[in-house]
């Protein structure tokens, strides 16, 4: 009989350690003290980020892809997320401050203290300069406002338990870079273009059963999760172009068999078109400096 109040106290325990383990981790506040954002700076990291490709309206297109009323809908084997309103109104980040904006891109968790689903590449953008994501913040405080209502993803049990999230991210969940140190000054910027702002490794590298990114197969191409088709893989096992071929096709979207870019990565190249020349050269650099992977 001493049996069963031993077993009680250890599921209390294991919960506790569980709830306690699980809890959203966020930025110290010194993070974000005194920052002050660059509006001007802040367009080039929003355009090579890629917010307005996934947070436009379904269907935006020229000026209304600055309207970031969300809407778009992604799916994928744990449910359809939906992208939410993050224009500058009150039904979006309006009234968010850097530090509760920090913490949403670089943390996944939201103001109030829940957990983002991953959808949200934050594991990408946790590798941001702080400074990258205060000019961030400045350019998308001013542009246009949107009323619309953010809507609920379509996830079920048990994807729908957001704390378990914080399980989730103590597995996969880090700042390490995927392509460690030494690079050269020029492929540095393209590693931190490619795998922080642009989050290429969210679509290019496979994931395991659990939503993990298999890191040991960078950029090896992955199936589509929509289901139809797969993404391809661009480590030089198969990606042979030049670097100013992938110059060429980032700034044109013409491939050097004089094919064009099309789906969502028309809106990837769109963004990389935005950017200086010697932004997309380094992306260049450093996708020629990615192990080959099968």
């Amino acid at each position: 009989m001493r049996l069963i109040p031993s077993l009680v106290a250890l599921a209390a325990l294991g919960g506790a350690a569980a709830w306690f383990l699980t809890a959203p981790t966020r930025l110290p506040a010194s993070a974000t003290a005194g920052l002050a954002g660059d509006a001007t700076a802040g367009e080039q990291v929003f355009w090579a980020a890629g917010c307005a490709s996934c947070h436009m309206a379904p269907g935006a297109s020229g000026a209304e892809e600055l309207v970031l009323a969300g809407g778009q809908s992604f799916p994928s084997d744990f449910g359809t997320f939906i992208a939410p309103n993050i224009s500058p109104s009150s039904a979006g980040i309006g009234g968010w401050s850097l530090e509760d904006f920090a913490n949403a891109v670089m943390r996944g968790v939201s103001p109030e203290g829940q957990h983002y689903y991953p959808a949200f590449p934050y594991t990408a953008y946790a590798k941001m300069d702080l400074q990258d994501l205060a000019d961030l913040k400045a350019f998308m405080d001013g542009l246009p406002q949107s009323d619309a209502a953010s809507q609920p993803h379509q996830v079920g049990f048990p994807f729908n338990i957001r704390r378990s999230l914080g399980g989730w991210k103590l597995l996969f969940f880090t700042d390490d870079w995927a392509i460690p140190d030494p690079l050269t000054d020029v492929q540095a910027r393209g590693r931190y273009i490619a795998e922080a702002l642009a989050h290429c490794g969210e679509c290019h590298t496979p994931r395991n059963a659990l939503g993990g990114m298999e890191v040991s197969r960078w950029l090896a191409g992955a199936p589509n999760p929509s289901g139809q088709g797969t993404i391809p893989n661009i480590t030089p096992a198969k990606l042979e172009w030049s670097e100013g071929e992938i110059v060429e096709y980032l700034t044109t979207g013409f491939t050097p068999e004089f094919d064009s870019v099309g789906g969502h990565m028309a809106h990837v190249v769109e963004n990389m078109a935005r950017l200086p020349e010697i932004d997309r050269q380094a992306v260049a650099a450093y996708l020629k400096k990615v192990p080959a992977a099968e």
